[in-house]
């Protein structure tokens, strides 16, 4: 496996802002970097993108991430000039308190502004640390010389403009990776970790692949209509925290979550390619947490599901996960592919 190719790409997908909904851009970009690893791809109608993988048989797995991340998107124009906002998924808006992030409009333009409580000075509110942080009491600054609502508009900027906020994407030289947003976009650069390995070595699956990289996960729906495969395997962010057993250098096997359990032969398979190939890995149940695979079988698609996928800390805030998490997952899911 590349491991350079692999952090490569997630930092070029990282760099692309994806909320929910907005991700025309990364789409493209991952794509054209399909093609150029010499596969097919297609587009269901909601977005999603589909890489196809000839196999040895005609039966179909079938292999989901998601490259939508969590966001915000202007709720209305304030008389003073700032912006309301909206959230898109759930992030812990606390964190998002002082961050930078851009604001694109409908027309292709761009603007910066900062996400501030409406507390933001110590020295004029004295309930500057202690207000609440949540969707009424915080706003967007614009970097734009705007003192009211109607120069705001004269900008362009509307109600339903996206908002991304900064990743902040590190990658330390002892292996942590740090960023907002790697639930996903980890995942998605290990799918093309295994794209990467399948090409350069002309490797033909047992099974016929398609891997699905959704646009909509984070609101609940991102594969709920999936293509005609016999099982589909959800590759995605592994929790760590409070009774769990994952860290961040595990991948992660999830056995149940907020929805039910997974396929029992799926996740058993998973379980003894783990222990036969030696990697570090954790079995853990997550109680607030739903994927691609729960979408698909509540959409009604006639499969059978499991998930996986690097230890990932601090989930929906500023997270980080460690290099061996990632080569982890890649072997797990090179193995459970051939």
């Amino acid at each position: 496996m590349n491991k350079e190719y692999v952090l490569n790409m997630v930092k070029k997908i990282l760099d692309i802002d994806s909320p929910s909904g907005y991700t025309e851009q990364v789409i493209s970009f991952l794509e054209k970097e399909a093609h150029e690893l010499g596969y097919e791809t297609q587009r269901n109608k909601k977005g999603n993108l589909i890489v196809l993988v000839p196999g040895k048989s005609s039966s179909v797995m079938g292999i989901t991430s998601h490259v939508d991340t969590l966001g915000l998107m202007v709720r209305s124009i304030d008389h003073d000039g700032t912006l309301r906002f909206t959230k898109v998924g759930s992030p812990i808006l606390p964190t998002y308190d002082g961050e930078y992030c851009k604001i694109y409009t409908r027309d292709h333009l761009v603007y910066t502004g900062t996400v501030l409580s409406d507390a933001p000075a110590i020295h004029v509110y004295k309930d500057s640390t202690s207000l609440v942080r949540d969707e009424d009491h915080m706003h967007i600054r614009l970097d734009e010389v705007v003192r009211n609502k109607e120069d705001v508009m004269k900008l362009g900027i509307q109600n339903g403009d996206y908002i991304a906020i900064d990743p902040k994407t590190q990658i330390t030289k002892n292996g942590f990776i740090k960023s907002r947003f790697l639930d996903d976009k980890m995942s998605c650069a290990i799918l093309f970790g295994l794209l990467e390995h399948l090409s350069t070595h002309q490797i033909l699956p047992n099974k016929t692949l398609k891997l699905m990289f959704s646009t909509f996960e984070e609101c609940g729906f991102g594969s709920s209509y999936v293509f005609e495969c016999d099982e589909l395997l959800a590759v995605d962010m592994g929790c760590i925290g409070k009774d769990l057993s994952c860290t961040e250098y595990d991948v992660s096997i999830c056995a149940k979550d907020g929805t039910g359990p997974y396929d029992y032969q799926m996740t058993s398979k998973l379980i003894q390619l783990a222990k036969e190939n030696h990697l570090q890995y954790a079995v853990d149940i997550y109680p607030y947490y739903s994927s691609d695979v729960s979408a698909a079988l509540k959409g009604g698609n006639n499969i059978k599901g499991a998930l996986i996928g690097p230890g990932i800390c601090a989930s929906h805030g500023m997270e980080r996960t460690h290099i061996d998490a990632v080569e982890n997952t890649l072997k797990l899911l090179i193995a459970y592919c051939l």
